[in-house]
């Protein structure tokens, strides 16, 4: 990828939540390039002017390197660049701690003109507070204070106190970004509804950005969120902190945040003094896709609701798909699974280059016990085995909207991997749950299938475990008959379909009362017919311990699969029932409860809840 960079560093050992800055100077003779990479984020300036930011969340042996076009940044002879890093140096659920480093080529007319090397200049950022220790959430890390006071022009080269480089000794696999760029559209502004509170009139994401004026010297704290509580924004919810911290000059000050994405409907401004808040509001940050039409048979409540379930889609993708943008930023196997159902008829080409990017990334994952993180990249030894499962389905389910078989060559061995890291736990024909603290036993957000019971942490046979793993292994099979591979796991698939049926007949326990495992039974084969009209004549009923807003497809789909015609009304009228009073938002949230769940904290925008597309669409397949 570099024919000369090498990875650098400033002079300054680097602290957790610490910033870079680095400068350097180019002669541009024709199309100019820009090939860049960095542990964290980056922000690129060319002669001043903001260029691009946003690393693609990765891992060092698997390190995506961009490619940028800055020819219309550049002018004829002398040009000046400079790249701020942030380097979180703290393992999260969004990232994976290695080497704080960044490496750096330009090239124009087909010559290298720049790279990053010792004879860079570079320094610890003077305006970003490195080493400041408030965390947004455990999930998205820190958050940054800013101090406008201390900026000195070292973007065009007018900084102080720059010296030369450490070359870092990284070696990370390279490999050229995965998926497009996030292209910027026009800012949003936000008005003013009541003292230095702003709503932007719907969810956003992207670049916060405001223009203020102060008399004197005063500190900003700015809050950010999806809704208000007693005329103000949430931004303290148990342990989390949803705002940055900024410091403005006597004058005029302005302030983009290029790295650290808001996702919020409304902004806050609390001083130590008099501000004039000029402007305030959000770039939008947008992944380039093209929605697809909406199916013509769609009319009234139903067009309002597959509409704001593709608005919610679009908001949770960035360079990955991400669950909730407000409060976690993630990339987990589920959640992204039903992303992805719904974006091959949401989008264009099916989606099929984005969708395909995620689904490599996950295979990248590396744990000892063969099954995925809880997200990715993730530095935290967390996981939640359930969805290891969900994504052999995902892959079956890419393949068969794509046709795209090549990419059994990147994510096969994992597929495998996880299949056997299940299979070996196989006792009294059933598969056991996983028993250490890091893995977390959860199915869903309902009585008996949250993963907290004392049980779960036994390793004990377990019958939802199991038909997961048999719908797994469906989902293999299909797999290997798309790709002609062989399928390897009969014998084991014998032992647990007869094993679950018996668990089934017996109906041990308290997950048997619940809509979740009964309708999972149905999809993975394990009931008779006649059992499966009776499972869902009880689902329909209500008679069953009801599953969360998330894991209502598998109720829809033991119904479609059990009788499509009977239940498709059923199905329709729960949707429009269920989503109605999302309307309001124009996002799909999390749980059907809304901001009040999860303590207060319950997100409404969740890319998980938008599977009414899938339905909207294969209801009248």
């Amino acid at each position: 990828m570099f024919k000369s960079a090498k990875w650098i560093w400033y002079d300054t050992v680097g602290t957790e939540n610490s910033y870079g800055e680095f400068f350097g100077e180019f002669c541009s003779f024709d199309s100019t390039t820009v090939k860049i990479s960095c542990d964290g984020d980056y922000t690129l300036f060319i002669n001043g002017e903001y260029a691009s930011s946003n690393q693609y969340g990765d891992f060092e042996h698997y390190k995506s390197v961009d490619e940028i076009d800055i020819t219309h940044f550049t002018k004829k002879g002398n040009n000046k660049i400079a790249i701020l890093v942030w380097h979180q140096g703290k393992s999260t659920q969004r990232y994976k701690k290695y080497e704080p480093g960044v490496i750096c080529e330009v090239i124009s007319g087909g010559q290298v003109v720049f790279y990053t090397d010792e004879s860079t200049l570079s320094r610890q950022s003077k305006s970003f507070l490195s080493g400041f220790e408030r965390n947004i959430s455990s999930q998205l890390g820190f958050s940054l204070s800013y101090d406008s006071t201390r900026e000195d022009g070292w973007i065009l080269g007018n900084g102080e106190d720059m010296k030369s480089s450490r070359v870092i000794n990284k070696s990370a696999e390279f490999v050229k970004r995965p998926n497009k760029r996030l292209t910027l559209t026009p800012p949003v502004f936000a008005r003013e509804i009541s003292k230095n509170l702003f709503d932007l009139g719907k969810e956003y994401v992207g670049l916060f950005f405001f223009i203020v004026e102060a008399d004197k010297e005063c500190k900003i704290n700015v809050s950010y969120g999806e809704c208000l509580e007693n005329g103000k924004v949430k931004r303290k919810i148990g342990d989390r902190d949803f705002s940055i911290d900024y410091t403005a000059k006597k004058g005029k000050s302005k302030f983009v945040s290029y790295m650290l994405r808001f996702a919020a409907r409304y902004l806050q401004i609390e001083a130590d003094g008099d501000v004039k808040i000029k402007e305030i509001g959000i770039i939008p940050q947008i992944y380039p896709v093209n929605e697809a039409p909406l199916p013509s048979h769609l009319c009234g409540i139903d067009k309002e609701i597959y509409s704001i379930c593709v608005n919610t889609l679009r908001l949770c993708m960035m360079e990955h798909y991400v669950d909730c943008p407000w409060r976690e930023q993630c990339l987990y196997a589920f959640d992204s699974r039903n992303q992805m159902l719904c974006g091959y008829y949401a989008f264009e080409n099916k989606n099929t280059e984005y969708a395909k990017s995620n689904l490599i990334l996950m295979s990248k994952d590396r744990r000892s016990d063969n099954i995925l993180s809880i997200c990715f990249p993730c530095g935290i030894d967390l996981t939640i085995p359930s969805f290891s499962l969900y994504y052999i389905v995902a892959v079956k389910e890419y393949i068969e909207h794509t046709k795209d078989t090549s990419i059994i060559f990147h994510v096969g061995e994992k597929l495998k991997s996880i299949l056997c890291a299940f299979l070996k736990k196989i006792t009294h024909g059933l598969v056991c749950t996983f028993k250490d603290n890091c893995h977390w036993n959860f199915f869903d957000w309902s009585p008996h299938m949250d993963g907290y019971l004392p049980d779960n942490k036994k390793g004990l046979p377990d019958i939802t475990t199991t038909v997961l793993t048999l719908i797994a292994l469906d989902a293999y099979r299909e797999i290997c008959k798309l790709c002609s591979l062989p399928f390897a796991f009969s014998n084991e698939e014998e032992i647990l379909r007869k094993g679950a049926r018996e668990a089934i007949l017996q109906k041990n326990g308290d997950a048997h009362k619940t809509e979740l495992l009964n309708a999972l039974a149905i999809l993975a084969n394990t009931v008779s017919q006649e059992e499966a009209q009776e499972i869902c004549r009880d689902m329909a009923q209500h008679k069953l311990i009801s599953c969360s807003l998330s894991m209502k497809c598998f109720v829809y789909d033991a119904m479609i699969k059990t009788d499509k015609e009977k239940y498709k009304d059923f199905i329709l009228n729960d949707i429009r029932n269920t989503y109605k009073p999302m309307l309001e938002t124009k996002t799909v949230w999390e749980t059907a409860l809304g901001s009040s769940d999860f303590d207060n904290a319950g997100s409404l925008c969740h890319g998980w809840s938008s599977i009414p597309v899938f339905y909207y669409n294969a209801l009248w397949e």
